[in-house]
């Protein structure tokens, strides 16, 4: 598995990694200390790039598990496609990957984290200074519709920094 790999996960330690791997791998950092308090974040960043003078867009989701206090680790997952969307398209596909990681992930996270250990947030790349501050109302349904809580930015650290730094 390459770093740039549609349906798998990167670690910089680990290497390239499966859904079960990541899951296996938060499970252990939990487990080194059940009681402390967790956040679970998953953001999406992208970025447009000219390859052989062609546009295309890197899409990077994040997931990390913060253990508050005490550090974290993170994973992500990359895919390229071969043409530039518009700026909303990219902010709405950027949050429904995220939703989608969520989606897939918290189900069997929920037996590796106890309910009262964590709080799963999701970061979008959108905030109130930019072009995407007509956006927020929009992308922050889209989250909280489908039960999970939404952070911008400034907020928004899991997508605007670390998603970001892999586009």
């Amino acid at each position: 598995m390459s770093k740039n790999h549609k349906n798998g996960y990167y670690n910089q330690r680990i290497g390239a990694m499966t859904v079960d791997m990541v899951l296996s791998e938060i499970g252990k950092f939990v487990h080194e200390d059940s009681n402390s308090f967790y956040r679970l974040v998953i953001g999406s960043d992208s970025q447009i790039k000219f390859s052989n003078g062609l546009r295309e867009t890197d899409f990077v989701t994040a997931i990390v598990i913060h253990r508050v206090g005490f550090g974290a680790r993170y994973f992500w997952s990359k895919e390229k496609i071969k043409r530039a969307p518009s700026l909303k398209e990219k902010i709405y596909t950027e949050t429904t990957r995220s939703l989608n990681a969520a989606q897939e992930l918290f189900p069997k996270l929920e037996r590796l984290l106890a309910k009262n250990k964590y709080d799963l947030e999701i970061h979008i790349d959108v905030g109130q200074n930019g072009p995407t501050r007509d956006m927020i109302k929009e992308v922050v349904g889209m989250v909280s519709g489908n039960g999970f809580k939404a952070k911008t930015k400034p907020e928004s650290w899991a997508a605007s920094s670390v998603a970001d730094k892999h586009t």
